[in-house]
């Protein structure tokens, strides 16, 4: 709900994110219960918001990037099991997020 949108609207909604694809990259070595600081940006968004591109930075307490995961989904009708535009609240949310610098549109996931 940080960025204004909770998890439950969702599920009310019948509403559910997919993962089409993750990537992972590692950078450095992290130690067993180490602390990491993490972070969330956009890297990509449709402009219909049916389909996003997030991506998590997982740092180090010596501020050394530990790794990178970037994952691309969309937005899935849980009664219908097809792709959607989301509701305009989860889109504002999304457009609030902060943007990587590689963000790139993305073609909508609706044909």
């Amino acid at each position: 709900a940080e960025h204004g949108f909770p998890a439950d609207a969702l599920l009310r909604r019948r509403l559910g994110p997919v993962v089409m694809k993750d990537e992972v990259t590692y950078f450095r070595e992290v130690r067993l219960m180490e602390s990491l600081r993490v972070t969330y940006q956009a890297a990509g968004l449709s402009a219909d918001s049916s389909r996003f591109r997030v991506r998590n930075e997982f740092w180090r307490h010596d501020g050394q990037l530990a790794a990178r995961l970037t994952s691309t989904g969309g937005w899935l009708d849980l009664d219908a099991r097809r792709l959607v535009v989301p509701p305009e609240e989860l889109r504002a949310a999304f457009a609030r997020l902060a943007r990587t610098e590689d963000y790139e549109v993305l073609p909508s996931s609706i044909r």
